[in-house]
């Protein structure tokens, strides 16, 4: 994750995608806008699993089974999903740098956290 999160910040540099430090309003107006574009890709990601369960749906209605439509939709869906992910991971880097923050370590530091909570879900698969 270092190198993407290093990778990530010279791309922006270079394409002056990052988010700017101007002044207060210059700082506010780029973070909100760049959470904007986060969410609008996170619902692309939505997008794309409405698609494949469409898509499944449809195959079943065609008469093929449930587990074969999954798998042929989500083969459909796979390639498209992957990119509208990267780009959620391109916005997250974009705020993990901003903040000077090493993404591998909180990663792993909120995973140590969820782990270790006494109110977790008796079934989270």
């Amino acid at each position: 994750m270092k190198k993407v999160q290093a990778f990530s910040k010279e791309f922006q540099s270079e394409m002056g995608w990052t988010i700017s430090e101007d002044s207060f309003e210059k700082n506010r107006t780029s973070l909100l806008n760049n959470y904007m574009l986060l969410s609008t890709e996170v619902a692309e990601v939505a997008e794309e699993l409405r698609k494949m369960f469409n898509l499944t749906y449809r195959s079943i209605e065609e008469g093929l089974d449930e587990d074969t439509a999954f798998e042929e939709a989500k083969a459909q869906v796979k390639d498209e999903i992957g990119k509208e992910l990267a780009d959620c991971i391109a916005y997250l880097m974009k705020f993990y740098n901003y903040f000077e923050l090493d993404a591998e370590n909180s990663f792993y530091d909120k995973m140590d956290e969820v782990k270790n909570r006494k109110n977790k879900d008796a079934t989270n698969k």
